[in-house]
C-alpha cells in the first residue's frame, strides 16, 4: 500500500516544522512525501536553510495526509486564497488534515477547524477561538480526522502518532527506534508552564513582529 503525504512548503515555513515529521513520514512503509508549492523554485525557511519543492499546488495529487507547517511565512498565507482554496480542495477527500505549530491558524482560516479541538504554539494558542477552533494546550491533539500539533519539536510526536494511526505502534515504535527518537532536553524550559518569566519574556520579544501582524490579519 502506497501512502501519500504531502506537506505545504512555503517561503517563511519553520523548517523543523516540516522537515521533523517528513522525517518520519519517508521512513514509513511504502511511504511517498510531497513539498508542495506554487512553482518549484527552492524557498527559503524562516531560519535561512533553503527547501525544494516538487510538486505544483496545480498537479498536486490527494493526500492520505495532507500537512499544513508554521512559522513567519503563514502570516502572508492566512490571506493567500489560492492556498486556502487547495486546502479545502485536498482536505475533502485526506484521510488526515493536519497542521504542526502556527499551521493551525492556516487550517482555521480555511475553515476546517470550527469546532475542533486544536493545538498550536504556545504564543498563537489565545488565536485559534477566532478560527472557531477549541484551542488545547497538548504536544498533539487529534479532533476526527483532524490532527495538530503544538510548537516545532512537537511535530516528530505527531508524525509518529500519524504513522501509528495509519500503519499502527509498531511501525512507528520502529520508525522511533531507527531514528533513536529518545529526548532528554538539558533545560526544562521547553513551555510557558516550566520556563522562568524572564525567558518567556525574551521569547515573546524575540516573537513580537510576526505576533503583531498575525493579530492584524485575523481581525
Amino acid at each position: 500500500m502506497t501512502l501519500r503525504f504531502g506537506f505545504l512548503c512555503f517561503p517563511g515555513v519553520q523548517q523543523l516544522d516540516l522537515t521533523g515529521p517528513y522525517e518520519v513520514f519517508a521512513s514509513a512503509r511504502g511511504a511517498t512525501v510531497h513539498l508542495v508549492w506554487k512553482d518549484l523554485q527552492p524557498v527559503r525557511s524562516a531560519t535561512g536553510l533553503m527547501l525544494t519543492p516538487d510538486t505544483l499546488l496545480a498537479e498536486a495529487p490527494d493526500f492520505d495526509v495532507l500537512c499544513i507547517p508554521g512559522g513567519g511565512g503563514v502570516n502572508a498565507l492566512l490571506t493567500d486564497e489560492t492556498v486556502l482554496t487547495f486546502i479545502r480542495d485536498k482536505a475533502e477527500r485526506a484521510r488526515f488534515v493536519t497542521s504542526v505549530c502556527t499551521g493551525s491558524l492556516v487550517l482555521g482560516r480555511a475553515g476546517l477547524l470550527k469546532g475542533k479541538r486544536a493545538a498550536t504554539h504556545w504564543n498563537a494558542m489565545d488565536l485559534l477561538p477566532a478560527l472557531g477552533a477549541i484551542p488545547v494546550a497538548e504536544r498533539v491533539v487529534q479532533d476526527g480526522l483532524v490532527i495538530t500539533a503544538g510548537g516545532v519539536t512537537s511535530g516528530i510526536d505527531f508524525g509518529l502518532k500519524v504513522v501509528a494511526e495509519l500503519l499502527g505502534r509498531e511501525e512507528a515504535e520502529t520508525i522511533q527506534l531507527s531514528l533513536e527518537y529518545d529526548p532528554e532536553p538539558p533545560f526544562d524550559a521547553g513551555s510557558p508552564a516550566s520556563a522562568s518569566n524572564a525567558i518567556i519574556a525574551a521569547a515573546k520579544a524575540r516573537m513580537a513582529g510576526s505576533r503583531r501582524e498575525r493579530e492584524a490579519l485575523l481581525g
